[in-house]
């Protein structure tokens, strides 16, 4: 049985609501942020469907040490706090520790646990206590149905407010693929499940330093993943990708975005009518 969650003002129907997950990969400073999340605003009332903000005030990950991270929770959580009083969109962000929980649950709409921490059981725990959405996203080297024993953490609190989300699986060293099986394996446990199109062409730590990425190639598993039967799309967004501190390589500037939005919402409603 398909269970309906709610982000914001907007129900999420697996199998019949298509939404879009979009924003900056991380919090450079307050302008690019708003600048992103205006046009995210714009994207949800041009498309009617929902659109859930998502940046990170803190990217624990980051292959290096001296990889920018963001501003840090405090200040972090300020801007994202903005974002959702001008724009009126639920916002997402991820968390990497237990104790952050606290604070992020008074601001985000959906908590995001992040790909390398899908197992952490006290993690998943507590941000489901909190009774927000929780984003489970698949951890690049775990198989789609051993993300039900994930998803069954959440679960265990009584919270049913959960989506899944497919980011891509390693490949050998530094690179990643995507097997669409795991989005109809993911499907049938009953909850949305999200195709993280920008991270999906990520190439881990290969730049040495920092991760490249092949942006050229979201078009084309967005399509995929949508026939697949994905509910929701998650992008990075920044003005100029390639002067971003953080996942330049596989982020979209804005005017790629609408017309692939486009193609996705069509593949989605003949999925949506031909398994109807």
């Amino acid at each position: 049985m398909a269970n309906i969650i709610k982000v914001g003002e907007s129900s999420l129907i697996p199998g019949d609501t298509f939404f879009v997950i979009g924003g900056p990969c991380v919090i450079e400073d307050e302008t690019t942020t708003l600048r992103v999340a205006n046009f995210m605003k714009q994207t949800a009332d041009h498309f009617n469907i929902p659109v859930i903000f998502k940046t990170s005030y803190d990217k624990a990950n980051r292959t290096s040490i001296d990889s920018f991270r963001g501003p840090g929770l405090k200040e972090g959580l300020r801007i994202i706090n903005k974002v959702k009083e001008e724009t009126g969109l639920p916002v997402l962000s991820d968390v990497h520790s237990v104790n952050e929980i606290d604070m992020v649950s008074k601001v985000l709409d959906v908590i995001q646990i992040p790909a390398f921490l899908c197992r952490q059981t006290d993690l998943i725990v507590r941000a489901a206590e909190t009774g927000l959405t929780v984003n489970l996203k698949k951890g690049q080297f775990m198989s789609p149905w051993d993300m039900k024993n994930s998803l069954d953490k959440v679960l265990s609190t009584g919270n049913r407010n959960v989506f899944l989300t497919e980011r891509g699986s390693s490949f050998g060293y530094n690179n990643l693929t995507v097997d669409m099986r795991s989005i109809p394996v993911m499907k049938g446990f009953g909850f949305p499940v999200v195709f993280d199109a920008t991270h999906s062409v990520q190439l881990p730590g290969g730049k040495g330093s920092s991760s490249g990425g092949q942006r050229e190639f979201v078009t084309y598993l967005s399509r995929a993943a949508t026939a697949a039967g994905a509910d929701g799309i998650f992008m990075e967004i920044h003005p100029d990708p390639d002067s971003a501190l953080c996942d330049g390589p596989n982020s979209l500037q804005p005017d790629m975005v609408w017309p692939l939005i486009t193609i996705l919402k069509d593949i989605h409603q003949v999925i949506r009518e031909h398994e109807g």
